[in-house]
């Protein structure tokens, strides 16, 4: 079993519910962080120390407080986490149920398994932390298992989803295309980008950017 786990998330009547039923799998070190940016520190600092976490468990949504943080979703700290140690394994533990997103996550986050909070949610974790454990095959919540075969958005890829959320977040043409070079995403020319928005539009069937980023949002993406 996992020596040692980590639990992200903010809600303490759930963390202290999920820590329980990670004990009853007698992982021997299971701690705990209300905040994505001290769980990052935290599995960072255990990368230094040479004493790594085997897995985290994350919820995707944080509640904002006094407490500014630049790690604010569950998706951008699996993300940073990813980066600095990629064979971690990660379940995510959440009440979303948006098919993209879930999927997403697998081929773009490279998570291990999706639990859905609901009435079943604990059993269903256990399950899923011994079945990655002691396999690297993807698990999912099963009333959440047609997510994986939705091909609904089959064209949509990483490069897309960055682009609409800083359409989202108010970002002019020019102000994109710097943004993408600054991070290395190509392309990242005016031109090109101009290319995608308006395939995106025609894709999700928009009459403008306002309207995509509307529907982005209905659908998840962003």
């Amino acid at each position: 079993m996992f020596k040692k786990v980590l639990v992200a998330e903010d809600l303490d009547s759930i963390s202290i519910t999920v820590v329980q039923a990670l004990e009853t799998l007698s992982v021997e070190e299971i701690q705990h962080s209300k905040y994505c940016d001290e769980a990052f520190l935290k599995i960072k600092k255990a990368l230094q120390d040479n004493e790594p976490y085997d897995l985290l468990i994350s919820d995707l949504s944080f509640k904002a407080d006094h407490r500014e943080n630049k790690l604010t979703s569950g998706e951008e700290l699996i993300e940073a986490v990813k980066k600095i140690q990629p064979d971690i394994k990660t379940i995510v533990f959440s009440i979303e149920d948006k098919s993209y997103r879930i999927k997403s996550l697998f081929n773009n986050l490279g998570i291990n398994a999706y639990v859905s909070k609901s009435r079943q949610s604990i059993p269903e974790l256990k399950s899923a932390v011994q079945s990655i454990f002691e396999s690297n095959e993807k698990n999912i919540s099963p009333e959440l298992a047609y997510a994986l075969n939705e091909k609904s958005f089959h064209e949509i890829e990483a490069y897309d989803i960055s682009l609409l959320k800083l359409l989202s977040n108010g970002y002019i043409l020019d102000e994109i295309s710097i943004a993408f070079k600054n991070t290395g995403i190509i392309p990242n020319g005016s031109s090109s980008i101009e290319k995608r928005i308006n395939k995106l539009k025609i894709y999700f069937k928009a009459n403008n950017n306002v309207h995509l980023i509307a529907i982005a949002k209905d659908l998840g993406l962003v």
